[in-house]
């Protein structure tokens, strides 16, 4: 009876700790405080916590107390390798009363002098967050309740620490899309330019992406690009197919020449990464734009006093899904004078209660020629309206002037 007493207390202790914690500390200054305290309530040498990163699949020493070594020393353990490995691999505790090469990767912790290791995965819900293990340099023979205990430190830290991971992510990603997306649109003479882009209320940031930028010989590049997924992962994938299709885009006249270049470089370095991307080059008359779409969604074209149209141009596979080397193939859209040409994400037009092409349909019909960003403004009343995208939308409007600008 004493015993079962014994455990309550000590998840008394523990709750006290981890309900309050300083509401001025960072989390790793709050992992750490609490993981000393841990050590003091569990009568243990040393607490720490790896935290699991997807891409590697790997833990990352994150915060420790009594072997802090372990986090300057920025140790790393593969998901299925040694004592930490194991907890996380199975996601259930492990006990081992015998440290050294045989049963930990990590040469710190037998050499601290540890003899008994308690560990325990640190989950979300489904997700694995990390791994929380404490050790003892005497023999220590773990019993349920502390077991338990253990889990439930670690079941609470997860959560600050998944919520810490998707600021993070979220505020990492919102940098890196405002650092890619074009911060004013370039003044070309002969053509205006309005644009807009909405992250996705229900998937947040993303990759969608849009860019301009000048060619050799007065000519212009035009883009509109969606990498598949949202977060910091799809926005990086973003960021480098975007400066891949630059780079090739100085060396190739050709828009599929350029866009299946993009596509070898995805196949070989993105590996599960796929992306939708048009790509169009105007010349220096400013009359027509070449453009050649990689399974993205065709522009709308409207003419002056005319309602838009859907430009027929084949789109060939995405970026990133093909096998071998398919044909690309291009368009040549002309510019009548005054005439909009909308470029647009699939956020634009898709909907649950609506097939993709009634959007299309949709878009086309709320599409007049106009001040770009007038066409954007009326584009996104007529789409988005007073709900919120549930996907993020990127929309790219170009003008061929025939007027000076103001006249």
């Amino acid at each position: 009876m004493s015993r079962s007493l014994d455990a309550h207390d000590r998840l008394q202790q523990l709750e006290a700790i981890l309900g309050a914690p300083a509401a001025h500390l960072g989390l790793a200054e709050m992992l750490a405080e609490t993981l000393q305290r841990l050590r003091e309530v569990m009568a243990v040498d040393t607490a720490t916590v790896l935290r699991y990163q997807h891409s590697g699949r790997q833990l990352v020493a994150f915060a420790a107390a009594g072997i802090e070594e372990e986090v300057h020393q920025g140790v790393r353990v593969p998901v299925g390798s040694g004592f930490a490995g194991r907890v996380a691999l199975e996601r259930a505790p492990v006990i081992i009363d015998h440290v050294d090469d045989t049963t930990v990767v990590n040469s710190l912790l037998w050499e601290r002098g540890l003899h008994s290791m308690l560990g325990v995965p640190m989950l979300a819900g489904t997700e694995l967050v990390g791994v929380l293990h404490i050790g003892s340099v005497m023999p220590k023979a773990f019993d349920e309740s502390e077991v338990a205990t253990l889990q439930l430190v670690a079941d609470r830290l997860a959560l600050a620490v998944q919520v810490e991971a998707l600021e993070e992510n979220r505020t990492a990603t919102m940098a890196l899309q405002r650092s890619l997306l074009p911060a004013s649109l370039p003044a070309v003479p002969g053509l205006d330019f309005g644009a807009r882009y909405v992250p996705g209320a229900e998937t947040g940031l993303g990759g969608d992406w849009y860019d301009l930028f000048s060619l050799p010989g007065d000519r212009l590049g035009v883009v509109m690009g969606d990498v598949s997924g949202h977060g910091l992962d799809a926005a990086v994938i973003m960021g480098r197919l975007r400066s891949a299709l630059r780079a090739y885009a100085l060396d190739c006249e050709s828009p599929a020449e350029v866009l299946a270049k993009l596509d070898r470089k995805a196949n070989h370095f993105e590996h599960g990464a796929m992306a939708t991307v048009a790509y169009g080059i105007i010349g220096p008359d400013r009359e027509a734009l070449t453009l050649s779409l990689a399974g993205h969604l065709p522009p709308v074209l409207a003419r002056a006093g005319r309602a838009g149209q859907l430009v027929d141009a084949p789109p060939d596979p995405p970026i990133g899904l093909t096998i071998g080397a398919p044909e690309r193939r291009t368009t040549v859209v002309e510019l009548p004078a005054d005439g909009v040409l909308v470029f647009y994400t699939d956020g634009l037009v898709e909907r649950r209660d609506r097939p993709v092409d009634v959007g299309m349909q949709q878009l086309a019909a709320a599409t007049r020629a106009a001040d770009p960003e007038r066409v954007c403004a009326q584009v996104m009343a007529a789409m988005i309206g007073n709900r919120a995208a549930q996907d993020d939308v990127a929309v790219l409007a170009l003008r061929r002037r025939t007027v000076p600008a103001g006249g």
